[in-house]
């Protein structure tokens, strides 16, 4: 586990500690570029990005009717409490719903070079959010942990990133705190995504897919007919190449010792096979190395927000 500078505090200590402040702060990084849906709007005649009012099922807001307003919208209770023609407006078929999946659990709380696994994984993901709110699209979060997963339904805007960085960094911490050392599968988060998102929409993972579960590959591929999936497989440095030896370790409770450990080539390469997998079966996938940082996942999210 990560060295702490701050033994008597140690889950304050930089890349163990999830802040939400610094989740928040990755907006102004996230929006450097223009994403490819807004390359598109900003190109139609005006040159003006905005978000399009469409006629899709799902109910947006209701409002006070206008010249040109289609009168087969009416919202009839507001009209009738109002005493005003009022109408209701729909999300277009064409905003996305995205649900980032964050994995906190036990053996995500690992890292050997700037941060946990978990950290990795909340910063990709933060990163992915706010380029989805900032393109109008609408944004939710599953945390899985050794506990109760964690849930918010998509919403947007900055109030839904307020609310998700929040909850990230609350989840982390409380991670942090417990004593369960095993990881509950991962199937359960996949049933909670399916209650969240209409047909079409997008589940994000980010996780090293470290014991996900006897029944995870086959509950992925029945919500894969249903659900865009994309997969952030978070990895750390020492995975991939460690040299053989003995190695000291920590854990936030003063437990320390030494491990032996082989040459990792296997470990890199079963990273590699599972995203190859994935891919065959319709799932993208990226790797996200934990000790590059977020300057580095920027552009990787860009990449990925390209593909919901």
């Amino acid at each position: 586990m990560t060295a702490s500078p701050n033994p008597a505090d140690p889950y304050l200590s930089p890349g163990i500690h999830l802040s939400g402040e610094t989740l928040m702060g990755l907006r102004h990084l996230a929006r450097r570029g223009v994403s490819p849906s807004s390359r598109t709007l900003a190109g139609l005649p005006g040159g003006i990005v905005t978000k399009k009012r469409g006629r899709g099922s799902e109910p947006d807001d209701v409002r006070l009717w206008s010249e040109g307003d289609d009168m087969r919208f009416i919202d009839r209770n507001a009209t009738a409490r109002t005493g005003e023609l009022h109408v209701r407006t729909h999300h277009d078929e064409r905003d996305r719903s995205v649900v980032l999946l964050a994995d906190f659990r036990p053996s995500m709380l690992f890292g050997t070079r700037r941060a946990l696994r978990s950290v990795a994984a909340a910063e990709a993901l933060a990163l992915l959010g706010w380029r989805v709110v900032g393109d109008g699209g609408r944004v939710g979060l599953i945390v899985a942990s050794g506990g109760e997963p964690v849930v918010i339904r998509p919403s947007g805007g900055e109030r839904a990133m307020t609310a998700i960085t929040g909850a990230m960094a609350q989840a982390h911490a409380a991670a942090l705190a417990a004593s369960e050392k095993k990881d509950p599968p991962l199937g359960a988060m996949l049933t909670l995504a399916r209650s969240l998102l209409p047909s079409g929409g997008h589940l994000v993972m980010a996780t090293s897919l470290d014991e996900p579960g006897a029944d995870f590959d086959s509950l992925l591929t029945v919500l894969a007919e249903r659900l865009s999936i994309r997969l952030l497989l978070i990895s750390d440095a020492f995975e991939r190449t460690r040299m053989p030896g003995f190695y000291p370790f920590a854990t936030p409770d003063g437990v320390r010792g030494t491990i032996q450990a082989g040459r990792s080539d296997a470990a890199s390469k079963a990273a590699d096979d599972r995203l190859a997998e994935m891919h065959r079966r319709g799932i993208e996938g990226l790797r996200i190395d934990v000790e590059t940082g977020p300057e580095a996942y920027a552009p990787l999210m860009e990449r990925l927000d390209a593909m919901l």
